[in-house]
Parts: structure tokens; C-alpha cells; sequence
């Protein structure tokens, strides 16, 4: 029996190394969702035999699977696309959470004096687990507008972590080298949890594609931990290949936005300001706006258009509508591509979903580095409801909070439509110079119902 679950456990941890393999492309993403669900499957199967049954624990188990099965199938069918990095913040949380609580029922189970080998794993599970769940629940609080998404910061801010931090260690000594009794650890994990709230909260939105990977990295930690404490290889396995994934998007998206990741962590940075759209209006700037036949008539005898898609498509549901557009100019004989940024949306990959979700095709789905020496041949740069992501600024501002930041090459166009709701700024709360250009022609409005007039104007181009 043992060695035909560690021959299960071992197809389990291919088919998670496999499925992690495929969803680093977006034609692969959904195969890779389906290997790994198997990998997990499979392990979960593969351990039952591990487990001493009694009447009660079964009972437990069975009302457990029901609950995580109803919750996690009906929430993810349900969950707007828009949504999705909620969802990821509130699943990845759940999942801190549980290997938190494991690790105390361990602790429970040791007594009070156990050896080292087998209580370090169990704190650690207990720390890193509750950071990342109470860093998740307030991620998710701020991405569902719950809360404000902009830092929330006080004086001595750094210092109160930097207390909690020193608290939590000197628990941890406690426990380790003293005894492990339920106060301490408990204990411990309170104060985990509130390092965990202080540790998010400010953080503002523009960063929070970086914070959701970091803290599915300590979620990955916490399960792998677990797996040393309960002597399971496929929680190692799986746990580690979570950590170390979400450690290299994590330090991957601060490069994208030209940061360290400890100034996204404590810089304080994707504050709002107020007024920052009247900027514009002081400085005597103006803009050029345009009317759906002019853009239509402009695309449809273009020869290159790059669409860049950013937040404001996924919240007006327009990927259906702009995969439209785009088929017809297609068929106009308009080579057509989407500009992919790493950090466009609230969470990484988040286009690349969208966009697959209204079937179009992989191919045309161009990263930032494959595409950026594109613009330049371009007749069009359609820019659909991004903003920081194609700021000028970052390139030539050295003084904008955005400065570094590698962005889409959207000012090299020969021509360049900017649809957006309003002049108001994006995550980062920063002007945009793009649309002051005098190559730029403004749409303003919703970006489905702007796209699906965009469709009826170059259908009415002759």
C-alpha cells in the first residue's frame, strides 16, 4: 500500500510540474488548469488510505468536501471575469488560512515539549499561513471596493510592523525553546493575522497585481511547511512549486512596473489625487476628441492596428466586442494584434484571460517585449480603457512616480485612439501626457458601447 501512494503521490507531483508548465502560455492555460486539478485529485485520493477513519471524522470530512465543492464550483461559475482577481485573493487566503490552522492542530497534537525538526515547521506554517490569509481578505476587500484602494498609511506605520514583527519572533522563540503551549502559538497567530492586515493595507491598487503574487507565494510556504509537518510529499511538492512560482511573478511584475519590490511593499504608492484630472485644465492643455465614423473610417483603411487592452475593457465585458472589431478589420485586410502589458488589469495574465474567454486567437496575443518595436509600424494604437501602462511618463518624466516603468510603446503609432470614460487618471492617479499628444484622438465613453459603434462605423466604411 505505502509504495502504490508514493507512486501516486509521484504522478501527482508530475501532473502539477506539467500543468504548471502549461499555463505559462495562454494557449495552454486551460489544460494546464485541468492536469494539475488532476495531479491534485489523484493525491487527494491517494492519501485517504493514510487516515484513521472513525465515525466522526468521516462525517467531518464528508460535510467538508460537500462545502469546499459547492463554494468553490458555484463561485468560480459564477464570478464575473472582471472579478477574477478577487476570487484568486479570496481562494488563495482560504487556502494561508488552512495550512495555519493544521499547523496548530499539530502543535495541539505534540504536546508541549516537540522536538525542533518537527515544531519549526508547524510556526512557520502558523506565520506565513496567517499573513498571507489576512493579507488576502484585505486584498480582496480592496479589489471589490469594500474598502478604499488607496494606501491607508499613519505616522509610525513602520514602526508598528516593525513591533508586531519583534513580537511575532519573540513568540516564536518562545515556542520553539520554552514550550509550545496553546496560549503562545494562539497567540502567535493573532499576531500574524494583524501583521498581515497592517502588512496590505498600504498598499494602494496599482500594486495589488504584485501583492496577490507575493502572497500566493506565502501561501505556497505555509503549504509546504504543512507538508513537512504532516510527512506528506505531494503538499511538499505542490507547496514549493506555488512558493517558488509566485516568488518569481512576484519579483517579474515589480520589473514590469520598474520597481524594487520593497518600495511596492512600503513605498505607499498608487495614491489617488484628488484633482489630478484638473491638472490638465491649468496648464492650459487640450485635447483632440473624435466622432465613431472619423475612427471607423481611420481603421478600416489602416494597414497595422494594435489594440491595447487594459482595465476599463474588462470592466465594461467589451472583449467580445473588440475581438469583433478586430475580426472585421481582418477581413478588410487590416493585420490586427493585441499589446499585452504585464501588469494591465488587477491581476498578472488577467488580458490574456479576458481575451481568450471571447475566443481570440493566442496568436495574436503579443507580450510587452515582443511587440514594443511594433508600435512604430503601426498605423493605429487602439488603446481600450488602459492608462499607466501606456504613460509616457515613465519614460520621460523622471520625476513621476511612474518613472521606470517599462511601458507599451503606444506614443510610437503613427496615430493613436484613446477610448476611456473620462480624463480621469488610472491606478497610479497620475496624469497621462498620452492624450494631450497630437497624434491622439480621444473616444470618450463606455468601451463596449464605443467598440460597438466602432463595428457599425468601419461596417459603413466604403
Amino acid at each position: 500500500m505505502r509504495t502504490a501512494i508514493s507512486l501516486a503521490y509521484l504522478v501527482a507531483a508530475v501532473l502539477f510540474i506539467v500543468g504548471l508548465k502549461q499555463l505559462s502560455s495562454p494557449k495552454g492555460a486551460r489544460n494546464g488548469n485541468f492536469i494539475a486539478a488532476a495531479g491534485m485529485v489523484i493525491a487527494l485520493v491517494a492519501t485517504l488510505p493514510l487516515l484513521n477513519f472513525t465515525s466522526a471524522g468521516v462525517t467531518i470530512i464528508l460535510i467538508g468536501i460537500v462545502i469546499g465543492t459547492a463554494v468553490g464550483a458555484v463561485g468560480a461559475r459564477m464570478v464575473k471575469m472582471t472579478a477574477i482577481p478577487q476570487m484568486v485573493a479570496l481562494f488563495n487566503g482560504v487556502g494561508g488560512g488552512a495550512a495555519a490552522l493544521v499547523a496548530v492542530a499539530e502543535l495541539l497534537r505534540m504536546g508541549q515539549h516537540p522536538a525542533f525538526t518537527e515544531a519549526f515547521p508547524s510556526i512557520f506554517s502558523i506565520v506565513i499561513g496567517s499573513i498571507s490569509f489576512a493579507g488576502s481578505m484585505v486584498a480582496f476587500a480592496k479589489l471589490q471596493e469594500l474598502m478604499t484602494g488607496t494606501p491607508i498609511t499613519y505616522p509610525g506605520q513602520q514602526v508598528v510592523n516593525g513591533i508586531l514583527a519583534a513580537a511575532i519572533f519573540g513568540f516564536v522563540i518562545a515556542v520553539l525553546a520554552v514550550a509550545s503551549v496553546p496560549f503562545s502559538f494562539i497567540a502567535l497567530m493573532v499576531l500574524a493575522l494583524v501583521l498581515g492586515v497592517a502588512f496590505v493595507l498600504p498598499i494602494g491598487g496599482a500594486d495589488m497585481p504584485v501583492v496577490i503574487s507575493l502572497l500566493n507565494a506565502f501561501t505556497g510556504l505555509a503549504v509546504a511547511a504543512s507538508g513537512f509537518t504532516l510527512n506528506n510529499f505531494a503538499l511538499i511538492v505542490a507547496g514549493t512549486l506555488v512558493g517558488a512560482s509566485g516568488s518569481l511573478l512576484t519579483k517579474m511584475m515589480s520589473d514590469a512596473m520598474g520597481r524594487s519590490l520593497a518600495n511596492v511593499l512600503f513605498g505607499a504608492f498608487g495614491k489617488s489625487h484628488a484633482g489630478a484630472a484638473a491638472i490638465a485644465g491649468k496648464e492650459g492643455r487640450s485635447v483632440r476628441s473624435g466622432s465613431a465614423e472619423d475612427i471607423g473610417t481611420l481603421l478600416a483603411y489602416s494597414q497595422r492596428v494594435i489594440i491595447v487592452p487594459g482595465y476599463g475593457l474588462a470592466v465594461a465585458q467589451a472583449q467580445h466586442a473588440a475581438r469583433e472589431l478586430a475580426e472585421l478589420l481582418e477581413r478588410r485586410g487590416v493585420e490586427v494584434s493585441y499589446a499585452i502589458h504585464p501588469v494591465a488589469g488587477r491581476m498578472p495574465g488577467h488580458m490574456n484571460v479576458l481575451l481568450a474567454e471571447a475566443n481570440v486567437p493566442y496568436e495574436q496575443l503579443k507580450e510587452m517585449d515582443e511587440i514594443n518595436d511594433e508600435f512604430k509600424n503601426a498605423d493605429v494604437a487602439l488603446i481600450v480603457g488602459a492608462n499607466d501602462v501606456v504613460n509616457p511618463s515613465a519614460r520621460n518624466a523622471p520625476g513621476s512616480p511612474i518613472y521606470g516603468m517599462p511601458i507599451l510603446n503606444a506614443d510610437q503609432a503613427k496615430n493613436i485612439i484613446f477610448m476611456k470614460r473620462s480624463m480621469r487618471p488610472g491606478f497610479a492617479g497620475i496624469d497621462n501626457d498620452l492624450m494631450y499628444d497630437p497624434k491622439t484622438v480621444m473616444f470618450f465613453g463606455d468601451a463596449k458601447d464605443s467598440l460597438t459603434k466602432l463595428v457599425a462605423a468601419v461596417k459603413a466604411a466604403a
